[in-house]
This record gives structure tokens, sequence and C-alpha cells, in this order.
């Protein structure tokens, strides 16, 4: 399993990957918000974390259709079907390495991206920590996607409208911890730890669901 997670990064990681793309891809919508918005500081402040979000979940969205499009290309998929260890946790692997290669980049920069929005460091802080936390939950659900896909003809193209319905609870608990955060009304934990439970859930529900729909593709 150690060596397929560091294939997987590698691979992703290299020219032609795709990481670099959806990098680019996510530096360019948050660095677009603030041309449309205006100079309006404190309404680029407030919406910061949701844009960030959104800018996230996107860029995640891009390189979901590679999580086994290049392994069935090469018969290598079927080679993963085979192995010993149990498929699901093969699958569960793969959205690791890249959660690792794809999203954790992004994450890492959005400190930075919030800058460019005024956004003060509470929001800084809440939308790091909420999308740590949060967009695993997103790559497990675009595994599920990318399974059902990957033996449609273009159905890299279906892979968002599968995702994007299920992401919408994570973005919107995602966002409202990150508001919680900077507000002295609203309370951070609760929206937090429905945030940690979807994550959860989805960890084990996503893989399961990968690993039936390529056993299901056998068919």
């Amino acid at each position: 399993m150690g060596a397929l997670y560091r294939r997987d990064v590698i691979l992703a990681l290299r020219a032609g990957g795709g990481a670099l793309v959806g990098l680019l891809f996510f530096l360019c919508v948050v660095a677009t918000v603030p041309f449309g918005v205006g100079p309006d500081l404190a309404l680029l402040a407030r919406i910061g974390p949701a844009i960030v979000w959104i800018a996230v979940l996107l860029s995640t969205l891009i390189g979901l259709d590679r999580l086994f499009r290049a392994e069935r290309d090469d018969g290598s998929l079927d080679l993963l079907k085979m192995q010993d260890e149990p498929l699901v946790l093969i699958v569960l692997v793969k959205c690791l390495a890249h959660w690792t290669a794809y999203v954790l980049p992004l994450i890492i920069l959005s400190p930075v991206m919030g800058l460019l929005m005024n956004v003060g460091p509470a929001g800084l802080g809440a939308a790091f920590i909420t999308l740590l936390v949060g967009s695993p939950a997103i790559t497990f659900i675009g595994a599920a996607g990318a399974a059902i896909a990957v033996s449609l003809p273009r159905g890299g193209l279906l892979v968002p409208i599968l995702i994007l319905p299920l992401a919408i609870p994570v973005l919107i608990f995602g966002v409202g911890a990150s508001y919680a955060a900077t507000s002295e009304i609203e309370a951070f934990l609760p929206p937090f730890l429905i945030l940690v439970a979807l994550t959860l859930f989805f960890a084990v529900v996503g893989p399961l669901a990968a690993s039936l729909a390529l056993r299901q593709g056998d068919d």
C-alpha cells in the first residue's frame, strides 16, 4: 500500500500528471474574484472564506477523473483488482494519494489567497482548518464518481455532475464553520464537528461505493 501511495503521488506531481493544472485553476479563480466584486474590502473579507472553499472544490474536480483512468488505459486496474488486499483498501490509499498531490497544495496556499481578499487572521485560520478537515470528503465522494465514469466513453464529463450534489453538505458546513470562527454570535464547534463527521462518513462510504462500481464495471 505504501508503494502504491508513493507511486500515485509521484505520477500526479510529474509534468502531465494534472496536479499543476488544478493549482493554476485555483489561483486563477481566487485572483479573478476581486476584479468582479470591486474595491469593496469589507465585502471581500466577508465572502473570502466561501470563495476559497468554492475554488478548492472546483479545482479538486479537475483531477478526479484521472483517479482510475490511467490504470484502466494501461490495464493495471485489472491487476489491482486481483491483489490480495481488499479493493476498498486500495481505493482508500489512492484517494489519500490523490488528496496529497492535488488538494493539499491548495490548502497550503489558501491563507495566501485569502489575504488577496482582505480576510482577517481568524478567517484565514478557520478556512485553513476547515479545508484540512473537510476537503478529504470531496475526494472520497469523487472516488465513487470516478469509478462509475471510468468505464464510460467521455465519462470524465460526468464526474462533476455526479460529485457536486453530494459535496454540497460539505461546502455548507465548511463555509459555515469558517464564518462562525469570525462571528461573535455563531458557535464554531457545531458546524466543525458535523464537517468532521461528514469526512469520516464519506471515508467509509466513498471507497466502498467506488470499489463496488469498479467490480460492477467488469460485468
